[in-house]
């Protein structure tokens, strides 16, 4: 079975394939992504409007590359995979109207599959994919959230932030430090430049007792820190308070993550989402890891960031174990809020 799995929910268009056989994890056939970052910079964040109107004029010359880098025709597509929420709602339309129409010129049924379910399942298409049950840390712009998964659509929420989200945090601070969007991966590099211990910077919720995560206390603080520097900040200590900032926002995310192993028994943790590319947050959680004897899986760099490979593994392993809801009237709609724990 072939699954083309499209991508729009916010400022990348995605498009893959990706093949099944039998119950064997799928395999991806080939992919294409376009960022709308170098469009969305000079305004300092996404425009709704041009992120809807970017994706109309990319999905359909991505899908036609997709096609001929995996040499596949058109007819051989089975089922037509779309990101059906959460996101933007204008953007995502232009996913589910080109997949729907798509599968119905096909005669092919059309999949509508939850943005954070590719990311959390995205590891899947790495050199080491894990195994089920494992805790799945969901760090993203958007969203953290730990989840225990026990299987493709089993998940049980653990805990979520309560307000700013660890990427929201990182874009924020960076934003305030003058750096350009998007500003977490522009802190991060000015992060490596810095003394982290330079700036006493509160870690929100770490001894809470649960494992929900708050960022929006430590956005106020950075804020007061650059507001004692004054006007003339120098660039040292830009980025030591880049290092300070990633460095409390890390240690939330380690600290919350082993606290989720413990609680629940198990031994195996996946990270998904665009802050899971962050090097420090890998480093600290591959040590600590290592301590426990716990397994630590990733999906491949390039698969961090929003993608259409992942929706497309999505679908096809939900339709392996017959837990698709399958859209034959080409009927669609999108969900711009839609909580992953309420999936099954």
């Amino acid at each position: 079975m072939i699954v083309l799995g499209i991508e729009s929910s916010c400022d990348e268009t995605g498009v893959a394939l990706v093949q099944t056989q039998g119950d064997a994890v799928p395999t991806l056939l080939a992919q294409a992504l376009h960022s709308q970052i170098d469009m969305h910079q000079a305004y300092g964040g996404v425009v709704p409007e041009l992120a809807s109107r970017d994706h109309i004029r990319r999905v359909l010359p991505l899908a036609r590359q997709v096609l001929a880098d995996a040499q596949t025709a058109l007819e051989a597509i089975d089922v037509v995979a779309y990101t059906r929420g959460p996101g933007l709602a204008g953007a995502l339309l232009v996913g589910a109207g080109f997949a729907c129409a798509l599968a119905a010129a096909l005669g092919k049924p059309a999949l509508g599959v939850h943005h954070l379910e590719g990311h959390l399942l995205s590891p899947f298409l790495s050199a080491d994919p894990p195994r089920f049950p494992f805790i799945a840390l969901l760090v993203s712009g958007g969203h953290t959230q730990l989840m225990r998964v026990d299987d493709v659509a089993r998940y049980t929420l653990l805990g979520e932030t309560i307000d700013d989200a660890a990427g929201e945090a990182f874009d924020k601070t960076a934003k305030m430090m003058g750096l350009p969007y998007p500003g977490g991966p522009g802190l991060a590099r000015l992060a490596e430049f810095g003394d982290a211990s330079a700036f006493d910077l509160p870690r929100p919720l770490l001894h809470s007792g649960n494992l929900d995560f708050s960022f929006s206390g430590l956005k106020t603080a950075v804020m007061t820190q650059l507001r004692k520097c004054g006007s003339n900040v120098c660039e040292q200590d830009k980025a030591n308070l880049a290092a300070a900032t990633q460095a409390a926002i890390v240690d939330v995310l380690v600290h919350k993550s082993l606290a989720a192993l413990r609680a629940s028994g198990l031994l195996r943790l996946v990270v998904a989402g665009g802050v899971g590319a962050n090097r420090h947050l890998r480093e600290r959680l591959n040590a600590q890891c290592a301590k426990i004897g716990a397994q630590l899986h990733y999906p491949e760099l390039a698969l961090c960031t929003d993608n259409g490979a992942m929706i497309a593994l999505a679908a096809a392993m939900r339709l392996q174990r017959g837990r698709a809801e399958i859209n034959r009237d080409y009927a669609f709609d999108v969900l711009p809020r839609w909580p992953l724990a309420s999936i099954s």
